[in-house]
């Protein structure tokens, strides 16, 4: 966004930059800590939280921060940043009530720690920025009305796929167009992937092995789009989406979607896999004007009745201080659940499961996330990935069959199936009308 720039030049001046806690120290996390310290004027981060201290500490060192100070208490980190002194934790909870924090960012990825902490922030009066779509995708309509209710902002990030759609989004509404679908570019999605399968690229790139299987398999994919389904109100045409392999220009797509069908659901998500440019998203949109069709048509748009928009990059951490600006100077949410959630991401057994096993973590060798209508889910019941960690199964589950609650045990005394039962009592799928 344009204008975040010069609000953040201004914050420089005055000598009052926005301050940071960035939670989580994994491979994005210190790409976000290098950029807001080294590229982002107007900007400090206050802290670096990881369970492991060091890797907190390692992130200030690779940004070329020296002189941070390990802290335990909220009373011992508000020492420190009171004087200016930059603090690392193993602890949130010493940070986040801080009058010295303006804002946070979940970089974790992890669902149970994810809720801990939002909740922390909701109540601390943190406006939250997460990098962490699978609570997102899980709890986030529950979240973001409490974050309402408490007056802070809780939103997904720019430069992750959700965010670039959706201010393409806000972008072609704002000229006039209706999105019928928005879409990520992948280049490969394998359901079978494992960590073991994707090591030599987790290995080549620094990355957490499972976090990159989650990429491959498709479960990135489905939180990314059942965020922007839950933002936009858009459902899905089928579990999982349509997925198509399109190996041509993103702009070829608009002629591949029944625009009647599209209409009658609302709009859709989607992806697809090796479209060109790639990788990045794209909106395919509608105009209900003849008159303004024909000025599209001249703009080299096509005669319509879709027309194509991408962006045909994200650049993840490099745009993420682009949210945090947007949600401390003008309280605007990147991407955030417009209510009830639309879409959820359902647990796929990713091999044949055996009753008594215990399902193990997102990208993982046991499970694969994919996208489902939400009234569909809850009114089957379907175990949600983001919960299925931990579970333990009740019976055999075949390869590719999709799991439900009455499939497993779940484990006792998480916040996230708290979050669960309330955001189904509170924010109730609605029935989507079949097509």
């Amino acid at each position: 966004m344009i204008l975040v720039d010069t609000a953040l030049q201004r914050r420089e001046a005055d000598g009052h930059p926005i301050r940071v806690a960035v939670v989580g120290a994994g491979f994005m996390a210190r790409g976000l800590v290098n950029q807001i310290t080294n590229s982002t004027p107007g900007m400090t981060v206050a802290a670096v939280v990881n369970r492991t201290v060091a890797k907190a500490e390692r992130a200030y060192a690779e940004a070329g921060v020296a002189g941070a100070r390990l802290v335990t208490t909220p009373a011992e980190a508000d020492a420190a940043l009171a004087t200016g002194v930059p603090v690392f934790t193993d602890d949130h909870a010493a940070v986040v009530t801080s009058q010295y924090v303006d804002a946070v960012v979940d970089a974790t990825g992890a669902v149970e720690y994810g809720c801990h902490l939002a909740l922390a922030c909701i109540e601390a009066g943190k406006h939250l920025v997460l990098m962490n779509a699978e609570v997102d995708g899980t709890v986030g309509p529950i979240l973001a009305r409490r974050a309402k209710a408490a007056g802070v902002v809780l939103t997904g990030c720019d430069g992750d796929q959700p965010g670039v759609q959706m201010n393409l989004v806000r972008f072609v509404r704002g000229i006039g167009l209706r999105p019928l679908v928005c879409g990520n570019i992948k280049g490969l999605q394998d359901e079978y992937r494992t960590p073991t399968t994707q090591k030599g690229f987790a290995e080549k790139w620094g990355q957490d092995p499972y976090m990159v299987t989650s990429f491959a398999d498709g479960t990135k994919v489905s939180f990314e789009q059942a965020l922007v389904a839950n933002a936009t109100g858009m459902t899905v045409a089928k579990r999982g989406m349509v997925g198509m392999d399109h190996h041509a220009h993103i702009d070829e797509l608009t002629t591949r979607y029944d625009v009647a069908e599209l209409e009658q659901l609302g709009g859709v998500v989607d992806y697809v896999v090796g479209a060109k440019p790639g990788p990045g998203v794209f909106v395919l949109a509608t105009h209900d004007d003849p008159k303004q069709r024909h000025y599209l048509n001249l703009y080299k748009l096509g005669e319509g009745p879709l027309y194509s928009f991408y962006t045909p990059y994200h650049l993840c951490h490099f745009e993420v201080p682009q949210t945090v600006a947007r949600a401390v100077l003008f309280g605007d949410a990147t991407i955030a659940p417009l209510g009830a959630p639309t879409v959820e991401v359902v647990t796929v057994a990713k091999r044949d499961l055996v009753a008594g096993e215990t399902i193990d973590g997102l990208g993982g060798y046991d499970s694969y996330g994919v996208c489902e209508r939400a009234d569909v889910t809850a009114s089957e019941q379907l175990l949600p990935i983001g919960v299925a960690e931990g579970c333990v199964l009740r019976r055999d589950v075949a390869k590719d069959e999709v799991l439900t609650y009455e499939d497993v045990d779940l484990p006792q005394g998480r916040l996230v199936d708290e979050l669960r039962a309330e955001q189904a009592q509170e924010l109730p799928a609605e029935q989507l009308a079949a097509v």
